[in-house]
């Protein structure tokens, strides 16, 4: 990379990690715990992506890599990362109750839309839909995680699936973790197509302008939300449709190419004075 490229990087970096900083401090992290991860995230990267040699790489490589000194580089590499897996695996399994709710012949009406559920029985049920695709946790456990995110209503014995989608409401910790799963996704994407020929690019697009009529502006929320849900359902539809369904060739989760994961997700902004409000 030569210096240019460096000075817009940095640029590119100061302007993403204001909003980043604004929220951190809003909910009490200072600078040195800030510091802290950061120093424990580039040493995580450099000995799980490093890919400047074919050797493994070494406390002494990591530490020349990240600028630390070896005695840091050997402390951050054995200190535990603090992975929010539950809020994970609750956001993760929630989302797929809700798609099969949606896209499971056995869980909609006779007009293809999302069935009012019987709490309890072994088929067409809420139970057996948790079940089927959220693995071992207890029914009940989901549908007060669902109830809480108000998507899912319970009337006289059944639940009714109230939103096409998981929007965590009552645990900000789930909502946090969003932070950590859908940006993480999109630098990736940028990271990619900032590395990848044409052909092997990613979709990565937005949509903007600077003059929008303020008047016109509840409308344009109104639009998008609407138009941008359905074609987050019928991709929805799509992926489920396409789920590999046979067994895996082999155990090791590393090297399965039987599955994929995929995401596309998209976002609304909006600032009284276009992008630059960002950065004052």
């Amino acid at each position: 990379m030569n210096d240019d490229s460096r000075t817009l990087l940095a640029a590119a970096v100061s302007r993403l990690l204001r909003p980043l900083i604004k929220l951190l401090l809003r909910n009490g992290i200072a600078y040195g715990t800030f510091a802290e991860l950061a120093r424990k995230a580039y040493v995580d990267v450099a000995f799980n992506d490093y890919t400047g040699s074919s050797k493994r790489p070494t406390i002494s490589s990591v530490a020349a890599l990240t600028g630390l000194t070896r005695k840091e580089a050997k402390r951050l590499r054995e200190l535990e990362s603090p992975e929010t897996v539950m809020a994970d695996q609750r956001y993760n399994r929630s989302v797929r109750v809700i798609s099969g709710w949606m896209n499971d012949k056995d869980y909609l009406d006779a007009g293809g839309v999302p069935a009012r559920l019987p709490l309890e029985g072994d088929t067409g049920s809420f139970s057996s839909l948790v079940k089927k695709y959220s693995g071992d946790i207890p029914s009940s456990a989901m549908l007060s995680v669902l109830e809480a995110a108000k998507s899912v209503q319970t009337i006289e014995g059944c639940a009714e699936l109230l939103r096409h989608a998981f929007i965590p409401e009552g645990d900000p910790g789930d909502k946090i973790n969003i932070l950590g799963s859908d940006v993480a996704e999109l630098i990736d994407t940028i990271d990619h197509n900032l590395t990848s020929p044409p052909e092997l690019r990613r979709f990565q697009r937005k949509v903007s302008n600077h003059r929008v009529d303020t008047n016109a502006l509840p409308e344009f929320i109104k639009l998008s939300a609407k138009k941008a849900q359905q074609l987050l359902e019928d991709l929805d539809a799509w992926l489920s449709a396409h789920e590999f369904t046979g067994s895996s060739d082999t155990t090791d989760a590393e090297t399965d190419t039987s599955t994929h994961y995929v995401a596309m997700g998209i976002y609304f902004t909006e600032h009284p004075s276009g992008p630059q409000t960002l950065e004052k």
